[in-house]
């Protein structure tokens, strides 16, 4: 009896921490999987080749503002499942660069829904979402009913992209979703990240560099995951016999100091003897608390995250 052919996926945006932990998540499924970078030739693939997986994506240049090389991505990968994770996914950098975040995000996210219309064969999209689209919601956990109320660059283009993909689904019936991730973390982290930003010199302090950790706002919260389990949330989204929208996250809310406390102690050190708040570091806006409510993704899709931020640092910590 002949074997089915693989399941093709196509992930824009693999060279990140999501695109290469969903990359390798599928592969060990089973799964072809092709994934974009805006020069593929030109890219290390670093996130790939640390996690051994390179050799077997197939790689190809897209960038996401311009529709033609969105079209010949998809065209050329033949994908029944899309996962956009591409654009600018930094928060803080999104007000030094509005522009760019807003076209990467909304303009790649309008072309990848175009393209994914235009073409002869069935596809399911996930959109990533975010969860900073909510704003501040006063402590309140946010669930897929909460109203957004972006207060970044950043949240704005994810706020637009969000009711893209909810338009083309609705007026079009393209098979299309959006992951509402709370924040989630690994060591594929870059160190413009906050939480690798505190990793990394914790180990280097820890080691006698004798240099202070310069933070912003320390008394925000967030609902802190472990970045591995949330792309099994996103390949569970495509398999549900309808697209819906969910809201991932741990459920637990931890103030930035405490995941400098955390990290600090578990390298048997005072935090307070080597952090500073810096005004260099303080953003124009920022959400005061971030509270999350994905009971619907453990209902519907029987996910639930089994690590929160105790065990994030941890994790974090023993990856050198």
């Amino acid at each position: 009896m002949p074997q089915s052919s693989p399941r093709v996926a196509l992930i824009c945006g693999v060279s990140g921490q999501d695109g290469a932990y969903l990359a390798q998540h599928l592969l060990n499924k089973g799964y072809q999987v092709w994934g974009t970078s805006r020069d593929a030739l030109g890219s290390g693939f670093t996130n790939l080749h640390r996690l051994g997986i390179r050799d077997q994506v197939h790689c190809v240049s897209m960038v996401p503002e311009d529709f033609r090389t969105v079209l010949v991505a998809l065209r050329r990968s033949r994908a029944s499942e899309v996962y956009y994770l591409a654009g600018q996914s930094s928060v803080g950098l999104s007000f030094e660069q509005p522009a760019e975040t807003i076209q990467s995000i909304t303009l790649g996210t309008l072309n990848l829904l175009e393209a994914c219309r235009m073409v002869d064969w069935p596809i399911r999209l996930y959109h990533a979402g975010s969860s900073e689209c909510f704003g501040d919601t006063d402590g309140a956990p946010a669930d897929e009913s909460t109203p957004f109320h972006p207060r970044s660059p950043y949240a704005v283009a994810k706020t637009s992209a969000f009711w893209l993909v909810d338009n083309y689904r609705e007026a079009y019936h393209l098979w299309a979703c959006t992951g509402i991730l709370f924040n989630h973390e690994s060591p594929l982290r870059p160190t413009r990240f906050v939480t690798q930003k505190i990793i990394s010199t914790a180990r280097r302090i820890a080691a006698g560099s004798g240099e202070t950790l310069r933070l912003g706002r320390i008394d925000i919260a967030r609902d802190w995951g472990w970045a591995p389990e949330y792309v099994d949330a996103m390949w569970r989204m495509l398999q549900q016999p309808q697209p819906q929208d969910f809201v991932i996250a741990t459920g637990t809310t931890y103030t930035l100091e405490a995941f400098v406390a955390e990290t600090f102690a578990a390298l048997g050190l005072d935090w307070r003897s080597h952090v500073e708040q810096a005004e260099a570091f303080m953003r124009p806006t920022d959400l005061l608390i971030g509270r999350a409510d994905p009971s619907k993704a453990e209902r519907l899709l029987d996910w639930k995250a089994q690590y929160t931020m105790p065990d994030v640092v941890r994790m974090m910590l023993a990856d050198s």
